[in-house]
């Protein structure tokens, strides 16, 4: 005897059966794809540590609150960082490298001739690159005005990775002879930065306007001036 025609709700049925019989298949993800979830997530904590020190300094910086500012657990950050102290040693090695970008590579070539070509962009570069980060800025302020294990980590990280920048950048260049270069550029770095804070909390600095772009083009040409008679 023939079997009876399966109708719709029947072959539904059947289907859904036949369904419950395949074995369920796990998606795996890729090494490439965790590679570059780790990636995205390390970058996500890196950021939020970094913007919620800018907005609310050490009183606000803990892994609670980073991890909730990035959107991950905070398991993550012990595992990628290795807690606060990890991620300060990150954020002060960023701090120094943040000019990196801004001033070509080329230390023997069309840009950087000689010593004084070096330091007089350094020294403008460096100025701007303060006055584009608020993060920088409050750090810079916080090394002369709190002595605390986390400032003076981050002071070393930067100082450190600011110096081998430097050393990178300078190649064969070499100062005048008779010339302390590393006094001269301690006072130079430290003028412009108290200018960058001053701007930042009064808009002046000794009767010097520090809020148009015009009052910091006239610094930017008194710095020239200083480096290349210094340097030449």
């Amino acid at each position: 005897m023939p079997e009876a025609p399966l109708y719709r709700d029947d072959k539904l049925n059947w289907y859904r059966r036949q369904m419950l019989q395949i074995p369920e298949v796990t998606a795996q993800a890729s090494p490439a794809a965790k590679v570059r979830n780790r990636a995205s997530t390390e970058r996500a904590i890196f950021l939020a540590a970094r913007n919620l020190l800018a907005e609310q300094g050490f009183q606000g910086f803990g892994i609670n609150a980073i991890a909730r500012k990035a959107g991950c657990d905070k398991q993550l950050i012990y595992r990628y960082y290795g807690g606060l102290e990890g991620l300060i040693e990150a954020i002060g090695a960023d701090l120094g490298t943040w000019v990196k970008e801004r001033i070509p590579e080329d230390t023997g070539g069309m840009f950087l001739l000689t010593y004084g070509d070096l330091m007089e962009k350094l020294a403008i570069y460096f100025m701007e690159a303060l006055r584009d980060d608020p993060l920088v800025c409050k750090i810079v302020a916080w090394e002369v005005s709190q002595d605390t294990p986390q400032v003076r980590r981050l002071s070393e990280a930067r100082t450190k990775a600011l110096g081998k920048w430097l050393d990178r950048m300078r190649g064969s260049l070499t100062p005048p002879k008779g010339v302390d270069a590393t006094t001269t550029n301690a006072i130079l770095f430290a003028a412009i930065q108290h200018l960058v804070i001053s701007a930042a909390v009064s808009g002046q600095f000794a009767g010097v306007a520090l809020r148009t772009n015009k009052d910091w083009d006239k610094v930017v040409g008194a710095i020239s001036r200083l480096v290349r008679a210094i340097y030449g």
